[in-house]
């Protein structure tokens, strides 16, 4: 375990010389009044204003950097990662067909759609999009990008963790929104191996947790996917995904939220932060709030993934009408 936790971190070093021409890095903000209320030190590592709105440009830039522009690409998303994908294959002039669950939120499908990059919709949810780009990409020989399970994707999102390394003086918690797994996953193998005393929290989605569940089982496993606030998280994952290994040897605690934890979660950070974020990000928050008493009196980070929303959805919940269960 220890391996490929080393590996991972070093293929973070290497893709953060490949993509900062790509990216920006972010800011870690103080918490304007929720650190206070539970008398911790709370930072956010605001990945919300990242180029693409979403970390996920990261570990698309790493990839794209790492392949020859003479290679047709595609991949699946349920957004983040497809206007990720987009927006680093517009860069550097490859050709990219992005599939898509047919459920995507209509601001992410016509954001991907203005890079001029091959859309399709398929299925109800991005698992079965993944599927069918993994088919597609057998049938007619081209390279699939995984919007998870690929050791340069995780090292891209890893980059964030090296960010981290140089902003906080010392990092006790850190709380990362679980989906596929290569965000936590990247991270995670960062911090644990330069930051010995951080505790890795993977905040899952009550409603979709393919992740966690597969963490418990030692391998993937099928799980029941509803609808979710946290929609970027998502979805089922790859029977041989890399990042199953690496989220059991990187994650310390597992948190599970609801939809009405995330909900207030996301009216915390408009009310209290300043900060109007997708579902996703404030997952992550939820999952610091649940355990907060124990983090009390230390140095804790919430990483805020991205801030592409829904905006009828997120404003149905500002409005109070959102998530009950």
């Amino acid at each position: 375990m220890i391996s490929i936790v080393l590996e991972a971190a070093a293929r973070s070093v290497q893709a953060r010389q490949r993509i900062r021409n790509h990216i920006y890095e972010t800011p870690l903000l103080p918490s304007r009044q929720i650190g206070r209320e539970t008398g911790s030190s709370l930072y956010f590592k605001a990945e919300n204003f990242q180029l693409t709105g979403s970390f996920k440009i990261r570990g698309a830039a790493s990839k794209m950097t790492s392949l020859g522009v003479d290679r047709e690409v595609i991949t699946a998303s349920s957004g983040n990662h497809g206007i990720a994908s987009a927006q680093a294959a517009a860069s550097i002039g490859q050709a990219l067909t992005v599939v898509l669950p047919e459920t995507v939120a209509q601001a992410k499908l016509e954001r991907i759609r203005s890079f001029n990059v091959n859309v399709v919709l398929h299925g109800a949810e991005s698992g079965l999009a993944e599927l069918h780009a993994q088919e597609e990409a057998a049938a007619r020989g081209l390279v699939y990008v995984s919007p998870y399970n690929d050791p340069e994707i995780v090292a891209g999102q890893g980059t964030i963790g090296l960010e981290l390394l140089e902003q906080a003086e010392r990092i006790d918690n850190i709380f990362i929104a679980m989906g596929g797994g290569g965000l936590i996953g990247g991270i995670g193998a960062v911090l644990k191996s330069f930051s010995l005393g951080t505790r890795i929290y993977g905040v899952a989605a009550q409603n979709s947790a393919a992740l966690a569940a597969s963490m418990i089982a030692g391998r993937v496993v099928e799980t029941e996917h509803r609808d979710t606030l946290a929609d970027g998280v998502a979805g089922g994952m790859d029977e041989d995904s890399i990042t199953l290994p690496l989220a059991v040897a990187v994650v310390d605690e597992v948190v599970t939220c609801t939809e009405a934890e995330i909900a207030s979660a996301l009216r915390d950070l408009v009310y209290k932060e300043n900060q109007i974020v997708e579902g996703a990000a404030a997952l992550a928050l939820a999952g610091f709030l649940k355990v907060a008493e124990s983090c009390r009196g230390q140095n804790n980070v919430v990483v805020l993934c991205g801030a592409n929303f829904d905006r009828d959805k997120i404003f149905s919940v500002l409005n109070g009408q959102g998530r009950q269960s």
